[in-house]
């Protein structure tokens, strides 16, 4: 789903301006990379919407960098990416004319939100609620596979998508730990998540009741070590389908954020499948819906 917003992302650290880069496209963004300053300001003929520029890069650093794309087009919105705590040059950044900072490292959602932001604001678009469509998580960005296949070939795809979306430690990709599991027909069944792999570990025995003569019965932990290695040993095998969570509930594409959220609080969901013509195409969590209420009360 493309977006139609140009960004152009400039750091002089590759892994983290071609990643970034890249999970910013798997959203639906159009990017641009820039190398250095000097770079940046070359590909500014690009006239990209939005620029996301790191303060500390070697040469120009993203303080003059920033003073000389401001020349370029003084109403290009810059996000600037700064140290850690570093307070001082987020604020010398804001004086020089940059729309918004944040810290490394940065969440990707956050940094997307703020993009979006940053550019209706650059051109003065009143507020307007998103739909489901506009906040989710597109289904090219979770792990996908059939209720019939094992837990162990779950974890290989879930690794395989973890290094697509590889993190360095300046980018925290927020991650989509579950895996969304489908039928063969296409249709959505199921969600694997950490806590399905956690119940599916402890031993049966403790979901057993007690008798009623042994109510104070406790369980030795001291017994336990190398216990958890041997049951995730045991269920590797088993078919995601046996241990996997119910299927979440579906939203039209066109929900409206209201609709998302008493969807969510009426059926205790802290996710929702997202829907259009019938079948899935992304995910809605509830970290969306704390971006979006953010953003509603930054407006």
């Amino acid at each position: 789903m493309s977006i139609n917003i140009k960004v152009l992302m400039v750091d002089d650290e590759e892994r983290f301006r071609t990643t970034t880069a890249k999970i910013l496209e798997r959203k639906g963004y159009e990017t641009v990379m820039a190398a250095s300053g000097e770079e940046a300001l070359v590909k500014m003929s690009e006239k990209p919407d939005v620029v996301i520029l790191d303060v500390k890069m070697e040469g120009m650093d993203g303080h003059e960098t920033l003073k000389k794309i401001k020349e370029i087009d003084a109403d290009v919105p810059v996000i600037m990416l700064t140290g850690h705590g570093a307070l001082p040059s987020a604020k010398e950044a804001l004086d020089s004319g940059a729309t918004d900072y944040l810290n490394k490292p940065c969440d990707v959602d956050l940094l997307s939100a703020k993009i979006r932001d940053a550019v209706a604001a650059a051109k003065q678009e009143p507020y307007r609620e998103r739909l489901a469509e506009e906040i989710m998580i597109p289904l090219t960005n979770y792990a996908t596979i059939t209720e019939d296949e094992t837990v162990r070939s779950a974890i290989v795809k879930l690794k395989e998508l973890g290094t697509q979306l590889v993190s360095t430690d300046r980018l925290m990709d927020t991650g989509h730990r579950s895996i969304l599991v489908f039928d063969k027909t296409g249709d959505l069944t199921g969600i694997l998540s950490p806590m399905d792999l956690i119940a599916a570990a402890r031993p049966a025995y403790l979901s057993v009741p007690k008798p009623s003569m042994a109510d104070s019965l406790q369980y030795s932990t001291m017994f336990w070590q190398g216990l958890f290695t041997s049951r995730i040993q045991e269920i590797a095998d088993k078919k995601v389908a046996d241990i996997m969570s119910d299927c979440p509930p579906v939203i039209d594409a066109t929900a409206n954020l209201m609709e998302i959220a008493e969807t969510m609080f009426s059926q205790r969901a802290r996710r929702l499948a997202v829907a259009r013509g019938g079948k899935v195409v992304g995910v809605v969590r509830e970290q969306e819906m704390f971006f979006e209420i953010g953003r509603i009360i930054a407006n």
